[in-house]
């Protein structure tokens, strides 16, 4: 369970503040896999930081009673200083795994190479992905949170993220940004969609689907 209590976010621009979340009070279910729909700018991204724990909402609070990803191939979460192996080691101490355990299985998963141990700021955007995605699915998370990023790299690659992330969704659940609906419809069965600040949640994800196109029109 994730519950989103009187959650406000905003920002400021051009000296003019913007509300992206407002006064959002949402309880999302257990064991569900939801889809979070909207328009560019609706703000899908800050909620997930927000839930996440990097972003801080102005007001409000989320409470849960599992464990919650960063998002998914949000590559900025990395020091870029450290090398990718350190910066895994540091990600195992937060969420309390097993360090070698994890180190190794990023080393064979995002197949970095000798880059592996080299500073996070000499990588490319895709290979930053490559290690934040194995680093999340080296973690046995209750709720991942995936924002755009399912799979990553060249066909094979891909191929495999994609069987390691439906493996992970056979006992945890994702709340999920992706404007591939082919994606959303394989790995979510219920939908929120985020409207000037407001969410609306649909059990029945075709319903939420229909309505976010009919938006787009």
């Amino acid at each position: 369970m994730i519950r989103l209590e009187n959650l406000t976010k905003s920002f400021r621009i051009k000296g003019e503040r913007k509300v992206v979340i407002d006064n959002l009070n949402l309880t999302l279910p257990s064991h569900t896999s939801l889809a979070l729909l909207g328009r560019n700018g609706a703000g899908k991204s800050t909620l997930l930081e927000i839930i996440a724990g990097i972003s801080r909402p102005d007001s409000g609070r989320v409470v849960t009673d599992g464990t919650i990803s960063w998002p998914v191939g949000l590559g900025g979460s990395f020091h870029r200083d450290l090398t990718g192996a350190e910066n895994v080691r540091f990600v195992a101490r937060i969420y309390g795994v097993d360090t070698d355990d994890l180190v190794a299985f990023v080393e064979d998963f995002a197949e970095l190479g000798k880059s592996y141990h080299m500073p996070v700021r000499s990588y490319s955007s895709g290979m930053r992905s490559r290690l934040t995605f194995g680093c999340s699915m080296g973690i046995k998370f209750d709720t991942y949170l995936v924002d755009e990023v399912t799979a990553v790299g060249d066909k094979t690659f891909k191929k495999k993220s994609r069987q390691i992330f439906a493996e992970r969704m056979k006992t945890s659940s994702a709340i999920m940004v992706n404007h591939n609906l082919k994606e959303v419809r394989k790995y979510c069965n219920a939908g929120i969609i985020l409207e000037h600040g407001r969410a609306e949640y649909f059990e029945d994800l075709d319903e939420a689907i229909a309505l976010h196109e009919s938006m787009l029109d």
